[in-house]
């Protein structure tokens, strides 16, 4: 069972809650109907790349099952679905649009419209066109304005039902997980990179709001990042100073920048080959005011000394792990919503992803997810505790609505709500999903009895 504490914010009407996917993990077609390859699918291919050698080319088949899966969405009770748009299915190399995939968007917005569920839509999710990559990718100044371009166009076609708009999801991993660490796509590695990559993935999110801007004045814009609080793994001075220099690379890195428009002063810490190579104006553009910050949160991080490097990750004994090896801790996430509205001056913020990846089993038809059961109900308390302490939230999204194709893990960790049966293709509510209708027919019908007295 998940409930919302009694008179909670998160109650309100206005308080949106929805359920979230992402492009290249679900959709499959991935050579269908004139769709160009990603990064991901030329990553895929490399040896050792993903873990049970899997691909993307089928995934869920959501680009042939999208019907039946937004009505399944429809039948879960959220006000809103966030999903992304793949870059290389809607933009040929020659810069123009491909009107198929386009089409196959405007499909997913018509219908959603119809069943009245609010579309949060994300341009980037990671998956970008493998010509861009064999021209230096993130690397390379030219794939923001490239950026800019596709958002210029692709918002033009589609602007109409589209409730809210996100430039980029999580450029903390499409910059330091694909060009520095080597674990997602491009599979780059080189200490130099991160940083290069990431402030070329923040000067494309400050294009692409100058386009949506422009082209969708009443959608509401922003942008999406992932935090992991920092904790220190004692109180001594040494691993506290730690914490704080892990929180500014992983962190504040990504966050300083779009809301004061400056890096922290790590920057000038760095070797001058690793710092990015900042232009008039870009920080300018980088830090142009947003409708909204996407939250992401799945655990906190906990941090030591390291002599070498300044700080090492440090796993507590004794906690509880998700499949995916992370503690489960609620309390991170009240955390690191209150001292981000104690040190900057926040826009309306949405967790736009929290989930959890367990060992799921289908027995006798179905999916008894105990585990992320508990794992949805102490974290939307944790965002209660946040809302009461002030911060201004107004949504969240569950990751994910379905089993889907996990980056590096391939189809090994099951984060989704619904169970997918990847040989039949077919989908079966986990207990979460059902405890999440509940709740949410529940709320739905407090809101109306409360309507019915006034």
């Amino acid at each position: 069972m998940i409930s919302l504490p009694h008179e909670s914010p998160l109650g309100d009407h206005n308080f949106i809650f929805g359920i979230a996917t992402s492009s290249f993990q679900i959709e499959g077609a991935s050579t269908t109907d004139g769709r160009l390859a990603s990064i991901w699918d030329q990553f895929c291919q490399k040896p050792g790349a993903i873990k049970d050698g899997s691909n993307g080319d089928i995934a869920c088949d959501h680009y042939h099952l999208w019907r039946q899966d937004l009505a399944l969405i429809a039948e879960l009770g959220v006000d809103s679905y966030r999903f992304s748009i793949a870059w290389p299915r809607v933009m040929l190399k020659n810069g123009e649009l491909n009107p198929v995939g386009v089409a196959f968007y405007q499909s997913i917005l018509s219908e959603l419209e119809r069943l009245n569920i609010k579309a949060f839509v994300t341009l980037y999710h990671w998956d970008l066109p493998q010509y861009l990559e064999d021209e230096g990718g993130w690397l390379n100044r030219n794939t923001a304005y490239a950026f800019a371009d596709y958002a210029d166009k692709i918002t033009q076609a589609l602007k109409g039902p589209v409730y809210s708009w996100a430039t980029l999801n999580e450029p903390f991993c499409s910059a330091y997980l694909g060009y520095q660490y080597g674990i997602h796509a491009p599979g780059l590695v080189g200490e130099a990179y991160g940083k290069k990559a990431a402030h070329h993935l923040l000067l494309a999110h400050g294009l692409g709001m100058q386009v949506l801007r422009k082209n969708c004045p009443n959608s509401l814009n922003g942008l999406v990042l992932n935090f992991a609080p920092c904790y220190p793994a004692s109180p001594s001075p040494e691993d506290e100073a730690a914490a704080r220099l892990a929180d500014d690379h992983n962190n504040q890195w990504f966050i300083q920048p779009v809301i004061e428009g400056c890096y922290p002063d790590l920057l000038a810490q760095l070797p001058i080959e690793h710092r990015p190579d900042i232009l008039p104006g870009d920080m300018e553009l980088i830090s142009a005011p947003l409708d909204f910050l996407g939250v992401n949160y799945y655990s906190r991080a906990v941090y030591k000394d390291h002599q070498e490097t300044g700080y090492q990750q440090w796993l507590p004994s004794q906690v509880e792990l998700t499949a995916m090896g992370w503690e489960v801790y609620p309390q991170g996430l009240t955390d690191l919503l209150v001292q981000l509205h104690q040190r900057y001056k926040l826009p309306d913020i949405y967790i736009t992803e929290n989930g959890a990846a367990t060992d799921d089993h289908l027995v006798d038809g179905q999916v008894n997810d105990e585990q992320r059961v508990r794992y949805l109900q102490t974290h939307l308390e944790a965002v209660h505790e946040a809302a009461l302490q002030g911060v201004p939230l107004k949504g969240y999204f569950a990751w994910s609505l379905m089993d889907n194709f996990e980056w590096a893990e391939g189809y090994l960790k099951r984060f989704g709500l619904v169970y997918v049966d990847y040989q039949t293709q077919q989908r079966i509510k986990k207990q979460s999903a059902i405890a999440l209708q509940q709740m949410l027919a529940g709320r739905k019908a407090l809101a109306q009895n409360q309507i019915g007295e006034i």
